[in-house]
């Protein structure tokens, strides 16, 4: 499998996105790496961390989209910046999938741009797995799409459903639509028309209608959809939740206890790597003939190397093909 990485896009580029190349081909024989970015930046962070692999070679870019950009003109001024190249390389098929901890705006217009879209497809949309207390679920768009219409999130439920039924092992995925309230005919038109076009879907066995937001957690839905703009505000403030649940009751717990405090550790440490993004490495942009994963901002190499894992098991579980599959059993 060949994947363009791009390295230049990050908050701490180039050097996490080069050391997690470095380790994800060593751990995976079959993985070659195209690092996508200003060559001579590359081969002076290369040369402090070793040779180059066989396995990676550099593809030369021009420019990078910085985090405070806007996307559509940043993509506009640097038309061939790394993020663009990726997305070129994978259109040509000389790479099966993107990978970028660079500007999420900008990545996602540059797929849109390409058109790149597996067949039926009418908008990608971002797959976030969040934790439950009974293991996880997915989220999704979470920022992909903030102007979805109906048949947008209703084929997000459908793309959620194979992710979470191949990735999950969940065999008959829980399907919910996030809304103000669990009753029928809450929220707004595109909930509404959303609801109704899910019931009668190829996943309607699967949809357990309305859900609401502390829903999320609990571990009764597999599949939770929402617009991306919602679905962007949730995971921020998840992320900021869990960080400050984990500091506050976590250090009080810590301070309070006298023995075993070692255990104790070990176990605050094991819960804040369930909410912590460099586990899970990325969030699939599903929906895209090819494979895209996009990285928090702030990835270091263990996150690089985990999201480039994640695009091979996307791979493995042929996961575009179920998607197609399933799209095509639905009412014309």
């Amino acid at each position: 499998m060949r994947i363009a990485l791009d390295a230049m896009g990050g908050d701490f580029a180039p050097s996490p996105n080069i050391v997690g190349a470095f380790e994800a081909v060593e751990r995976n024989q079959k993985l070659e790496i195209l690092l996508v970015g200003d060559r001579a930046c590359l081969e002076e962070e290369i040369a402090k961390v070793g040779s180059l692999p066989p396995a990676i070679r550099i593809i030369e870019s021009d420019g990078v989209v910085g985090m405070e950009e806007k996307p559509t003109a940043a993509l506009r001024e640097k038309p061939n910046c790394s993020i663009v190249r990726c997305w070129q390389l994978m259109a040509a098929g000389d790479a099966d999938a993107v990978v970028s901890a660079g500007n999420t705006g900008a990545m996602v217009a540059a797929g849109l741009r390409t058109r790149l879209f597996l067949r039926g497809v009418k908008r990608p949309g971002i797959a976030v797995r969040m934790p439950t207390v009974k293991g996880s679920c997915i989220l999704i768009d979470v920022g992909a799409n903030p102007a979805a219409r109906p048949e947008h999130l209703a084929q997000y439920g459908l793309m959620g459903a194979v992710f979470a039924r191949e990735l999950l092992g969940a065999k008959s995925p829980r399907v919910g639509l996030l809304n103000i309230g669990s009753e029928d005919g809450k929220g707004t038109d595109l909930y509404r028309e959303t609801h109704a076009l899910l019931l009668n879907s190829p996943i309607k066995e699967y949809y357990i209608g309305n859900v609401e937001g502390r829903d999320v957690y609990h571990g009764d839905v597999d599949v939770i959809i929402c617009e991306g703009f919602v679905g962007n505000v949730v995971l921020k403030v998840s992320e900021g939740m869990a960080e400050f649940v984990l500091k506050t009751v976590g250090g009080a717990f810590m301070n309070a206890l006298t023995t075993e405090r070692d255990h104790a550790m070990q176990t605050l440490a094991r819960l804040t790597e369930q909410f912590h993004y460099q586990e899970s490495g990325g969030a699939p942009l599903l929906g895209i003939d090819g494979i895209c994963i996009i990285c928090h901002g702030s990835s270091d190499h263990r996150s690089i190397r985990n999201a480039l894992k994640m695009a091979t098991e996307i791979d493995n579980h042929h996961i575009n093909s179920r998607i197609t599959e399933l799209l095509g059993q639905q009412n014309p």
